[in-house]
């Protein structure tokens, strides 16, 4: 059955709660990094403030950050990133009492509670049944190869065996990825399988360990350093197969950020783990569906940033679909613990999931 995006509907405005709403309050941000007492921390779902009598909705949403109001317009800030004097919204309640609406019904006629074929569901496990899920996610990414940008975010998983390197790779060659977010390993044993045919020492192929393995993924990023970036070390190494091989490529985006535990790391990796949500987020505001595989800290990360919607360039909101794909049962609903309450879990192994859509969409043989 061909995808269908789930149509927004706006709150009626013209209902008492809102016509009777005060202004919401603002106040300045005392100093750099610090917002006013009784600041309002915003959510994934959408958000109304109501300034000089109009509702105004905060186009760029996140969890856990802040509302500012500038040049008529609402920015969602990090605490990190207010500026002394940013006009910051105040307020703890939200259904109008203070100004403030968060509606997270938006997507199912404004009243909560359909069936729809996108609804949100938690708490799922090794028992349920996932394939109306992969169903839903072949016609989703036909459609958003098309109209949408869909961010992956892969733990190291996905590159130890060789047919999901290629399956995803050929996800890459085909469209289905606008960008790439992970960490140092997924990078780095993606190209050690493609240097040495090996990930953290064990052959991709045959699964077997080899002499002296240990040494190929900090060979391998030895080597990148060496030639002093990816694309470089894949064109001078002569690299021409796996993920990052296709993502250089086909010219997609990735971008890798750093952990305490990491090896090397490879050149492009960030170190400085701000700066690398920073860009991680550019990819996230561009994001209308997020597909997360076998990495709790990156998931995470990613379900914090990620709003359930967003708003399209003619102005129209639409939904953000968000998918955790995980082995463990844990992994994928502590998204839901921690406050994704629109992401949709599969609990299933990665390797073979990533082979299940490349092989629905027809891509693999």
């Amino acid at each position: 059955m061909p995808f269908e995006l789930v149509k927004y509907a706006a709150p009626d405005f013209s209902g008492e709660m809102f016509v009777n709403a005060p202004d919401a309050a603002m106040a300045p941000a005392p100093r750099d990094r610090v917002a006013p007492r009784n600041y309002h921390a915003t959510t994934i779902f959408p958000e109304y403030f109501k300034v000089d009598g109009r509702w105004l909705l905060a186009g760029e949403s996140r969890m856990d950050c802040v509302a500012v109001y500038e040049n008529g317009t609402i920015a969602v800030r990090e605490f990190r990133n207010l500026k002394q004097g940013d006009l910051v919204f105040t307020g703890r309640t939200e259904n109008c009492e203070e100004g403030i609406f968060v509606y997270p019904n938006g997507f199912d006629g404004g009243e909560g509670g359909h069936d729809e074929t996108f609804a949100f569901r938690q708490r799922r496990t090794r028992e349920t049944a996932f394939s109306k899920d992969y169903d839903n996610i072949y016609e989703l990414l036909k459609y958003e190869r098309e109209h949408g940008y869909v961010v992956w975010v892969m733990g190291p998983a996905c590159a130890f065996d060789s047919d999901s390197r290629d399956a995803f790779s050929r996800l890459v060659m085909n469209g289905y990825v606008d960008a790439l977010l992970a960490g140092n390993a997924l990078a780095t044993h993606d190209l050690e399988g493609a240097y040495l045919k090996t990930a953290l020492g064990q052959n991709i192929y045959i699964q077997h360990t080899q002499p002296n393995g240990h040494y190929n993924h900090i060979d391998t990023i030895n080597q990148v350093k060496l030639h002093g970036s990816i694309p470089e070390f894949i064109d001078k190494e002569g690299i021409d197969n796996g993920i990052m091989y296709s993502c250089v490529k086909k010219q997609v985006p990735f971008v890798l950020v750093g952990s305490i535990r990491d090896d090397g790391p490879l050149p492009e990796v960030y170190a400085n783990v701000y700066e690398g949500q920073d860009a991680m987020r550019e990819c996230i505001r561009k994001a209308t569906t997020v597909i997360c595989m076998a990495t709790t800290l990156h998931s995470i990360a990613t379900g914090n940033m990620t709003p359930s919607f967003r708003v399209m360039p003619d102005g129209t909101v639409r939904q953000v679909y968000f998918y955790s794909v995980d082995v463990s049962e844990f992994a994928v609903n502590k998204l839901g613990d921690r406050g994704s309450l629109s992401a949709k879990s599969i609990v299933t192994n990665v390797q073979d999931f990533v082979v299940n859509v490349s092989k629905g969409l027809g891509l693999h043989p």
